[in-house]
């Protein structure tokens, strides 16, 4: 991961910020999986309790002019700034950036009713337990192409540290194992 390229989101009165950034990272998503990419990482630079305004996009000169060349941003480009490649500044830090999942969540409630596994006093329990023990996490929600529905992808930043781990990503460019350079 030598090289980034920032992709500034530029809101207007009808696409607020967080809803451009689900949108741009929707498509991201889906060009990470058209394109069988496991090497293009994201951060969120600008990320305090929100991701902000710009996402970063990690990996080589190469993996990155191929994603360009797929035209991944469509119809949003008009509400996006960016896209140069350029290489990393020298000794960045790095950190993991990857998705955290609830042990509880309605799905899997569901789940265990149809299944006869829990009982009605046993899902008001759940409920509770579930309610009181939600994700602080900043996510993104995202829309799938296939059926329509969304989803919350609740997203973890690991502890900054001094050194990088190789590894791969998934089709959201997220990573239990591997870092980014954070800068």
């Amino acid at each position: 991961m030598d090289h980034y390229i920032d992709i500034k989101i530029i809101p207007d009165r009808e696409m607020r910020e967080n809803l451009l950034m689900n949108k741009v990272y929707t498509k991201l998503h889906k060009a990470l999986f058209n394109l069988e990419s496991n090497r293009i990482g994201v951060s969120f630079p600008k990320w305090k309790v929100m991701f902000g305004p710009v996402l970063r996009l990690h990996s080589t000169k190469e993996n990155l002019e191929l994603l360009q060349k797929s035209n991944w941003l469509g119809g949003l480009i008009g509400y996006c700034s960016g896209g140069e490649i350029i290489p990393i500044p020298e000794r960045p830090q790095y950190r993991i950036i990857s998705r955290v999942q609830s042990t509880m969540s309605q799905s899997k409630l569901k789940r265990l009713i149809k299944r006869g596994s829990i009982t009605e006093s046993e899902v008001k329990i759940y409920k509770a337990k579930m309610f009181s023990k939600g994700l602080d996490n900043p996510y993104l929600e995202l829309e799938s192409t296939s059926n329509g529905h969304k989803h919350r992808r609740y997203i973890q930043f690991g502890e900054l540290t001094d050194k990088s781990t190789e590894g791969v990503f998934d089709d959201f460019g997220l990573s239990k194992i591997a870092t980014v350079p954070w800068f």
